[in-house]
């Protein structure tokens, strides 16, 4: 049985990551929570639920993602699979195995969960992140001929091209940095549509002017970064 390991980035989630770890597929070896500063119970109830809790004092969503890497780095045995999914219960965490799929039968690469319109909860993403997630993989299809349709942070990818991808952005550029740097290295990928609810508690992103702004600049950056290089 493939070796997988899941990253979790959070902070005050303390009333969905126990439903996010505790639904997870009970052959996934370990579920890594990366508490990112969280002041509500968040760090507890992981662990109640079996998490591995670890955490990262500097901010921003790809600092926490990059800690958990790092912490998977100094362990003895490698696993095969790293899979990332969010602490607020947007997901479905029992489709992991449908993400995992593609790897573990077709030899992908990178494997994106695709929130498809048909599949999504009313209301479960905002204006601000249907039309943020349309124009970044517009821009993608565009300026990289990718075939990308979201940039959702239920993924999976293969341990060792991860550590190929060299991954930087500690803020939220991180999901798309991921899927540039695939195509860049031509790497094989692939989406599976998966379901996606209404988020426990207030995103920390599309739920403020402020993130929506800081994470559009990001993300753009990223894509408009490579299409020069």
């Amino acid at each position: 049985m493939a070796n997988i390991k899941v990253i979790i980035p959070a902070i005050n989630e303390g009333d969905s990551i126990g439903k996010v770890v505790s639904e997870l597929p009970k052959h996934v070896s370990e579920i890594i929570m990366v508490d990112n500063g969280s002041i509500d119970n968040t760090i507890q109830n992981a662990q109640k639920a079996g998490a591995t809790v670890i955490t990262e004092t500097r901010k921003g969503y790809g600092s926490a993602c990059l800690k958990g890497i790092d912490y998977i780095s100094k362990q003895s045995k490698a696993p095969d699979i790293i899979v990332f999914i969010d602490g607020d219960y947007s997901d479905y965490p029992e489709e992991l195995d449908k993400v995992v799929a593609p790897i573990l039968e077709n030899d992908i690469d990178f494997v994106v969960g695709a929130r498809k319109k048909a599949l999504r909860e009313p209301g479960s993403m905002t204006p601000q992140q249907v039309f943020g997630n349309g124009l970044a993989t517009f821009l993608m299809r565009l300026l990289f001929k990718s075939r990308f349709t979201d940039l959702g942070p239920f993924r999976a990818i293969k341990y060792e091209k991860l550590k190929e991808l060299g991954m930087q952005d500690t803020t939220y550029g991180w999901t798309v940095e991921m899927q540039l740097k695939i195509l860049r290295k031509k790497m094989t990928y692939i989406e599976v549509p998966v379901r996606y609810k209404q988020r426990i508690g207030v995103s920390k992103v599309s739920g403020t002017v402020k993130g929506t702004i800081f994470a559009g600049i990001k993300i753009l950056g990223w894509i408009f970064k490579y299409s020069i290089k």
